[in-house]
């Protein structure tokens, strides 16, 4: 195995500080610096602030379709917009798309999106303001081999890297023209995947081999962008390069985005948890959301992620101590000591569960039918586990724990049902000696036996997110004067609403290393005033929740999801979609569908409908919708099936990276996937 797979523990501080050195502080949003990149009027990382583009549909040799959606994307806030440029006519259209766009007095600047044709870079680079190249394949093939490459042919490999890319080196520096290096997970060059694999590791080298060409030619217009479908594939590799450009001096601004991020609620969650998770980290100067749909949709959804973001905020938390105890950049999930048993337990070896607040009044006399109806509110919501939020009277916590732990040992439902505790709330000596009367440590540790009807009790306690009440939880759970339980945030009062991000990551740094690791429960806070949603599908607290807790995800960071009464079926349909964006726990089918451009070969939003109508249901399969042959089979990376267009109502599918079926009538296709998936033994019928 090439050395580049091989991961070894880090053991020391300064190892530990090293992983963490990508971002200037893990604890709360410090921005990194670059350099500033023009791109035409607009600047670039720097002092600016985070740009918003987008991408056009229209083919690009339809000249009025694009000058026309280039000007309602300018109208709709996108400061930056790309264009697709496959061929030489493309490209040389642009001169076309330009002078219309002055006519009409639009002056956005436009980006050419060149792919395996370094001609067509050239021609663009007249016309544009900035000319975007994936590296696996401007001047590499992609052959999906592992060719064997010893280091004088690698280096022989580089020298003819070069000889292909200078000529565009030079003419962007003559022309003053920016230039984006956007390596695309699964679009890695053979030459790359041989020595690091497709792994976020091979993204980054795979830039900085034209990076430095650059840089040797005294060109430094650079942008970079590290694009995968998959979240924490797509966080790990900015993360990596961050942390590679600090080790290397370089500080160049950086392109956010998740490519093939689909439609719907679910692109909007992808794209909220790889963005803003980068964001809260200090990474990024310019986004794109790329959504299967019309591109003006996009708008919206990016300048909500930017506003929602810790950019904007300010955190309390001063207490942490060293680094967070787990690497940013190789996903593994954190081991806890398991909580419960059946389909309720939390422990590394299971999905994160969803839970269900519901907080029981202070003056609530008929507990019994209270519980009652919460866990009727529980199971429609889909949950799995009740849990009861205690009031803050110390005497009718009392009364609400006795009754609770009644209910529960009667196994009224086989729903299971939890307390959440404020810490601060154990103080009282009334309310520790209900908390014992009632059996919760003895509940919490007993094992039921096989086939029971309510598992084990779990105990949570709502910790605020204090240096004291952290010190206390963990000090009581060490020495046993408290039974084992999960642990949820809240923020410190009089704080300003602190990213769970970044408190969680405070929290863990600082826990005593003798203390027990307790499951953590990524509570969701509902909003405090109701906001009308921007688009359909988010409002931009669906999106700032995404991004927190499925950062948090990401990081290997959660064991249960916690969701509020408040929050209706819509709360538990996001936590099902956070967690299936992050793959912690697969609800549907995972579609990777690429957005709608000029190289499409067919209907791309009314096919990816269709399909996902047909589809959803197959759990854990992820399935490529792509539209054309130029970029499918290799921007679909670690995909099941592919169903990819090859030409004007012409559809090739693939399993894996293999095509198994060429030119397919596009009316005939989505059977033939079926029958395809059927034949490999994925297929289960819808219930």
């Amino acid at each position: 195995m090439p050395q580049a797979f091989v991961r070894e523990a880090p053991r020391t501080a300064a190892e530990w500080r090293a992983l963490w050195s990508y971002t200037r502080d893990p604890f709360r949003t410090v921005r990194r610096p670059t350099r500033e990149v023009r791109v035409g009027g607009v600047g670039i990382g720097g002092s600016n602030p985070i740009r918003i583009q987008s991408m056009t549909i229209a083919d690009t040799l339809d000249t009025a379709a694009v000058v026309d959606e280039i000007a309602t994307l300018a109208r709709a806030g996108s400061e930056i917009v790309r264009v697709t440029t496959p061929h030489l006519k493309a490209a040389e259209n642009l001169a076309n798309i330009r002078s219309q766009l002055r006519r009409r007095n639009v002056h956005v600047p436009l980006v050419a999106d060149v792919h395996f044709t370094p001609k067509a870079a050239l021609i663009a680079a007249e016309h544009v303001e900035k000319v975007r190249i994936n590296p696996g394949n401007y001047a590499d093939r992609k052959h999906f081999k592992k060719w064997e490459y010893s280091d004088a042919e690698y280096a022989d490999e580089l020298e003819r890297l070069e000889a292909a890319f200078r000529p565009l080196v030079l003419r962007c520096k003559e022309r003053g023209c920016a230039m984006r290096i956007g390596t695309n997970h699964g679009s890695l060059s053979d030459r790359i995947l041989n020595r690091y694999g497709d792994t976020p590791q091979g993204m980054v080298e795979s830039a900085l081999e034209f990076v430095r060409i650059c840089e040797h030619h005294g060109y430094r217009d650079i942008v970079l962008s590290m694009k995968a479908s998959d979240v924490k594939v797509m966080i790990e590799a900015y993360r990596m390069l961050a942390r590679r450009m600090r080790e290397l001096d370089m500080e160049y601004p950086m392109h956010l985005g998740v490519t093939e991020a689909g439609a719907g609620l679910a692109a909007r969650v992808k794209s909220a948890i790889g963005i803003g998770a980068l964001l809260d980290d200090g990474i990024g100067d310019t986004i794109r959301v790329s959504l299967t749909e019309d591109s003006v949709h996009e708008i919206p959804v990016a300048r909500a992620i930017v506003a929602a973001s810790g950019q904007h905020r300010e955190s309390s938390l001063r207490f942490a101590a060293g680094e967070p105890p787990w690497d940013p950049c190789f996903f593994e999930r954190r081991r806890v000591q398991a909580l419960g048993s059946g389909p309720t337990r939390l422990a590394s070896d299971q999905p994160p569960r969803i839970e269900l607040l519901q907080e029981i009044a202070a003056d609530t006399h008929d507990v019994p039918a209270w519980l009652e109806t919460a866990a009727c509110d529980a199971a429609e919501a889909g949950a799995d586990l009740l849990l009861v939020g205690l009031p803050q009277e110390s005497g009718a916590v009392e009364r609400a724990l006795d009754a609770a732990a009644e209910w529960t040992r009667a196994a009224r439902t086989p729903l299971a049902l939890g307390v959440e505790l404020d810490l601060a709330l154990l103080e009282h000596a009334g309310v520790r000696r209900a908390f014992a009367a009632g059996n919760w440590s003895r509940l919490s540790a007993r094992a039921w036996a096989p086939g029971a009807q309510v598992p084990e009790v779990p105990v949570q306690y709502l910790l605020r997110a204090t240096p004291a009440a952290s010190r206390r939880l963990a000090q009581a759970l060490q020495e046993g004067t408290l039974p084992l339980g999960a642990v949820a945030l809240v923020s410190s009062e009089g704080a300003e609403r602190d990213p769970p991000l970044h408190a969680w990551r405070a929290l863990l740094a600082a826990w005593p290393a003798g203390a027990p690791a307790t499951p953590v429960v990524l509570r969701a806070p509902h909003e405090a005033e109701p906001v009308t949603s921007f688009d359909r599908y988010a409002s931009e607290h669906t999106l700032w929740l995404a991004a927190q807790l499925g950062g948090l995800l990401a990081d290997g960071v959660g064991d249960a999801v916690q969701l509020v009464s408040r929050g209706g079926p819509e709360a538990a349909t996001l936590a099902r979609e956070i967690l299936q964006a992050t793959r912690m726990r697969l609800s549907h089918a995972d579609f990777i569908a690429c957005p709608s451009c000029g190289r499409t070969q067919f209907d791309l939003q009314s096919t990816t409908a269709r399909i996902e109508t047909r589809l959803r249901h197959l759990k854990g399969l992820k399935i490529a919708i792509m539209g054309c042959i130029v970029n499918g089979p290799g921007e679909m990376a670690d995909a099941d099936f592919g169903y990819v267009g090859s030409g004007p109502g012409r559809i090739d599918l693939y399993v894996g990276h293999e095509r198994v079926e060429r030119g397919v009538a596009e009316a005939q296709a989505v059977d033939r996937l079926v029958d395809l998936i059927r034949r490999h033994g994925r297929w289960v019928e819808p219930s």
